[in-house]
């Protein structure tokens, strides 16, 4: 059968699931596909840009179109939750798109259309630009931790690791971070992303008909 890019990517992104990001090799991908791993480089020049399409090709669907009758913040708040969504749905897929930095198609898709949001919110591009990027950015981070903590062998986990630390079981703040680790991480996710946006509605511009105008008196 003839090898193809698109079969190189899905390949890849099944060995990442099996191996996770530190096992994922050329060798081993050429392994599993039942190819020589120089067959692998008609595709692609070396691992850094098979890990770029493999990132792009994670992001597929989330810049769909949104809804048009939700406000601006909550358009974000529901690209947001495609983009967690489908960094999940991959092992070690956060820490995968985190170390890219490819326009690719599905990645600009997805990053335009929060910006776009931003911009017909009344925000100036460059300004749309800076917050798309911050809001992908918790996404990630977030992903990555709660990824991590997933991975993490039985008996071994976060409220263990507090525990043995020697919380001071009197300290309101103490106990406060030992409930945090012990919670649902996917509703410590909303509830973060709820208050990041909740941030960026505080410099939502006044005038949203005149944004570099209210670019403006907000700078002066």
């Amino acid at each position: 059968m003839l090898l193809r890019r698109a079969n190189v990517v899905t390949g890849a992104l099944d060995l990442l699931d099996a191996e996770g990001l530190g096992g994922l090799t050329m060798r081993k991908l050429g392994v599993a596909l039942d190819v020589q791993a120089g067959a692998l480089y008609r595709h692609f020049p070396n691992k850094e840009a098979l890990l770029d399409a493999m990132a792009d090709q994670l992001l597929e669907g989330v810049g769909a179109p949104l809804p048009s009758d939700l406000p601006w913040a909550d358009q974000l708040e529901l690209l947001g939750e495609r983009m967690h969504t489908a960094l999940l749905s991959r092992r070690d897929g956060a820490r995968m798109v985190s170390g890219t930095f490819a326009p690719g198609r599905h990645t600009m898709i997805a990053s335009r259309r929060a910006a776009q949001v931003l911009a017909e919110a009344g925000f100036p591009p460059n300004r749309a630009w800076e917050i798309t990027f911050a809001v992908f950015y918790f996404v990630l981070g977030h992903t990555i931790e709660e990824q991590a903590q997933s991975r993490m062998p039985a008996g071994d986990n976060w409220t263990a690791r507090l525990e043995a630390a020697g919380l001071d079981t009197h300290d309101p703040l103490a106990m406060g971070l030992k409930t945090l680790a012990a919670a649902d991480p996917g509703r410590r996710f909303s509830y973060g992303l709820r208050v990041f946006l909740s941030g960026v509605q505080q410099h939502a511009p006044a005038d949203a008909a005149d944004p570099h105008e209210a670019e403006t008196t907000r700078d002066s």
